[in-house]
This record gives structure tokens, sequence and C-alpha cells, in this order.
């Protein structure tokens, strides 16, 4: 029996840290991985271990972290003391970088370019000497976002250097295709990284993180399969459009799963009556209550929309402010929850406002409150400029909630659309990003509403779909023995 050992490198990853998406895709498929058995992956096992930063919030909550040993990472002003801890969770284990570099006090993410490329170059290269010290040799690195992608660049550089480095494989996860790291060439002329020299990287990349992992990366997973074709186009590749149709074969897509434990509407104690396909009709009673909560009137029979929502250009809110203003002569509510732009949280408010009757904005994060959303609402708005992969359309679908999205990357990937197929629908999608195509998505949706044994056999498809993290898991199965081949 083979075992594979995988390195998942990550800046964050819950239970530990969890700010975005990535920290859910991190604390869920290394254990995902883990819990595999040769039985279904054709006789391998999986070694898998996380490795993230010991951020300050890290710090207040795990506070019984075992000590491994204090190392060095070289600089060319000079060696930086770094230090690693081992904890566990899910099962897994979890190894904690410390150093000069990841403050006792410092945020996740710092808004200063410079000081967010100094910390996570410094993890990035910090990591490699560490498993070199450790003596624990992986089969794959895979790391995620820029914030690790420059590990995959100097395992590169090293593997024609040093004798351990040389086997070790690369994957590199693509969540967010923008976010490049930026400002980080301080921090690798610091730590001896060269920019690189390939010519069919754009000069402005050359010393961009996210870029010089894609440049040397075994293989690039996007989070979806829409998402890996689209980033090869001008609209979506961010200008490395190029490097990656010279890349393509290397490029694939695996849309990210979802932990059907903690998202299960039978058994979830944030919401007030439980329910699953067999007992449906109890579903009415959270929306009557949500209704309530809000000071809207209870209507079971008026379609009850809600948006849940970083206040973002990205996540279309303004398309979907403009949309339900085209769409006010239907009838129907509103909740709209989420913080982020000030002036999209204004937009909000003062739809509010203009309409107290129908609308209302709750400029919070509360994930308590999108739970009784998701099982209480009608309809779910994702009106999405792109969206690598996606979670809360799939929250939603398992809570009976009907999902209207924008038919980019895990959205198109994960909703079937009623237009395409009546029998296996599970939402509506809509292609133009503005406010026409949205409103008369909108109007379709609720023209199928009416008709309550469709509807709710839409409920019943999504309900029913298998989003879990097993499933994604045994894709990267794949992906890994496909590269160790």
């Amino acid at each position: 029996m083979k075992t594979i050992k995988v390195l998942f490198l990550a800046s964050e990853a819950d239970p530990l840290v969890k700010v975005g998406g990535l920290g859910d895709v991190a604390g869920s498929l290394p254990p995902a991985l883990r819990k595999l058995t040769p039985e279904k992956t054709g006789g391998v096992t999986l070694d898998v271990r996380t490795v993230i930063p010991f951020h300050s919030v890290v710090r207040k909550k795990i506070t019984d972290a075992e000590f491994l040993f204090d190392f060095e990472v070289s600089a060319v002003d000079g060696p930086v003391k770094a230090q690693a801890y081992k904890t566990e969770a899910n099962q897994v284990p979890i190894y904690l970088i410390a150093g000069e570099l990841i403050g006792p006090d410092a945020p996740v993410y710092s808004s200063d370019a410079a000081i967010g490329g100094q910390t996570y170059i410094f993890f990035s290269v910090a990591v490699l000497e560490f498993i070199k010290i450790l003596g624990w040799k992986p089969d794959i690195l895979h790391a995620n976002d820029w914030h690790t992608a420059l590990s995959v660049y100097a395992l590169k550089q090293r593997q024609d250097k040093e004798p351990f480095f040389k086997g070790i494989h690369s994957v590199l996860g693509v969540h967010n295709l923008p976010f490049m790291g930026a400002g980080s060439e301080l921090a690798l002329a610091r730590f001896g990284l060269t920019p690189s020299r390939w010519p069919h990287l754009p000069w402005w990349a050359k010393d961009d993180p996210l870029p010089l992992g894609m440049q040397t990366a075994d293989r690039i997973v996007a989070v979806s399969q829409t998402y890996a074709k689209e980033i090869m186009t001008p609209e979506f590749g961010c200008g490395l459009e190029g490097i990656l149709k010279i890349r393509q074969k290397s490029v694939s897509g695996i849309v990210n799963g979802l932990d059907m434990d903690a998202w299960d509407p039978s058994k979830d104690q944030a919401i007030p009556i439980n329910f699953d396909t067999s007992t449906i009709s109890k579903r009415i009673e959270n929306k009557i209550a949500l209704t309530k909560e809000f000071a809207l009137k209870p209507a079971p029979d008026t379609p009850l929309l809600i948006l849940i929502s970083r206040m973002d250009q990205q996540k279309g809110v303004d398309i979907a402010i403009e949309g339900l203003l085209q769409a006010l002569k239907f009838n129907w509510q509103a909740i709209l929850l989420g913080t982020g732009d000030p002036k999209l949280e204004e937009a909000c408010r003062k739809l509010e406002a203009d309409y107290p009757d129908r609308i209302r904005a709750a400029i919070l994060f509360d994930t308590a409150l999108s739970r009784r959303m998701y099982a209480g609402a009608d309809i779910l708005l994702m009106p999405s400029r792109y969206e690598p992969c996606g979670l809360a359309q799939m929250m939603a679908m398992r809570y009976g909630c009907v999902p209207l999205a924008r038919a980019t990357g895990g959205l198109q990937d994960t909703i079937v659309d009623f237009s395409y197929s009546q029998e296996k629908a599970t939402g509506f999608l809509f292609k133009e990003p503005n406010a026409k195509a949205f409103s008369e998505t909108i109007e379709r949706a609720l023209t199928v509403f009416h008709d309550q044994d469709q509807w709710q056999q839409i409920q019943f498809n999504g309900m029913r779909q298998d989003f879990s993290w097993e499933k994604s898991a045994l894709q990267y199965v794949k992906l890994y023995r496909e590269i160790l081949k």
C-alpha cells in the first residue's frame, strides 16, 4: 500500500483561524483526505499535514501547542529567527511557524502590502527550512493563493542545489486570482529570491508571489472547473491569461466541498425548526419566524429573497440593489445581510428606508443569523461578477433555499438552471452581469415559485446534492497520483 505525503500550506485554517473561504478549505480538505480509505482511493493512504503561521489570534486560541524547535531562515541582511510548534485539529497534525516577521499582535492580513509581503514570504521560505530540519519529506507541497505561492517558487530554486528537496512535487491552489501579493519585491530580495526571468511573464508580475508560483508549480488548481477556464480569458485572467494558456495542460479545476454535517437543517441548533426533505412542510415556520425577527409582515405566500454577502463590487451587490429596484412591480420581501464597502452598505440602508414595508438591511456579520436566513428564505441572491467557487449557494441548497446567481465560476458548476432542466433544476442562472438580466431572472423565479409542486421539486433537488468534501478529496487524490507518475 502506498502512502502519499502531502504538506498543505495556507494563511488560515478553520478552526484555528478563519477570515475567508480559504479558511474553510484549509480546515476541511486535509481531514477529508486523511479520512479516505484505501478502498476508495485505489490502494492509497494519505498522510496530510497542514502548516500555517502562528498568528496572534491562533496563539490566543491554542495555549498548549507543542514546541518543536528554534531555527533560522537565511536572509541577505542576516538570519531571521523562527520557531516551530505543533498542534492537532480534526485529526490532522498542524504545524505552526512563528518568528520575528509574524508579529505577536499582527492581524492575519495586513492592509500594508509591504508588511504582508514580508510576513508571507518569510513564512513560505521558513516552511522549506522547517521540513528540512524536521526530516519529514512530503511528496506533494500543496500551496494556496499568493500567501504561500512563493514556497513553490523557492522550492524550484532549491531543488537544483539541495538533495533533500529533489522529488518534492508542487500544487498551487488558486482561490482568488486578482490577489497576487503585489508589493512583495523588497521581501523577495531580502530572502534572496530573484525575480522571474521567464519571458512569458508580464514585466509587472516578475516579483509577485502568485505569478511566480503559477510559473513553477507542477499543477495549478482553480477552485471550480469553470473558473479554471475563465482565468484563461482577458475578462477574468487579470493579465495572466497568457501564461495560463501556455500552461493550460497543467491547469485544472476542482470545486470546493461543504461540511455536510455542519450544514444540516435536520440537526442545526441555530435554526428555530429543524427539517429535512420528508418534513419540508415545517420549513414555513422558519420563514414566519425570520420575517417576525425583522419586523416584516409574515406572508407565507410572498417570496422572501435574501442576500448574504461581503458588500463588494465582486459580489455584485450593486447589481442586486439596482435589480431589486427594477423588480419592484413584483410581490416579494427581501433581507440583505453583510458588511464591506461603506457606499454599498449605505445603498442597502437607503433601500430599506425607501421601502420599509418590504426590505430590510442588516449591516453586520452574523453566522447564526445567516443560518436562520438560509433555513427560512425562499431565494438566495448571488449576482457575483466573478465567483471562483462560492459556498453560499451550496449552503442555501442544503436548507431548501433556492439560489439565483450569475452563471460564473463555481456558481455555474454547482447550480442546475431551471431553463436547462426542469426535472433536475436546483436554481436560476443569468449570464450578463447587469441589473436587467438579474431582474428578469427574479421574474422568472417568481413565476415558478407560485407553482408550489415545481418549486418543491427544485428544493428537493438542491437538498439532495452531494457537496461533500469526500467527493472533492477523491479528485485531489487522482490529481496527486497523476503528478507522482
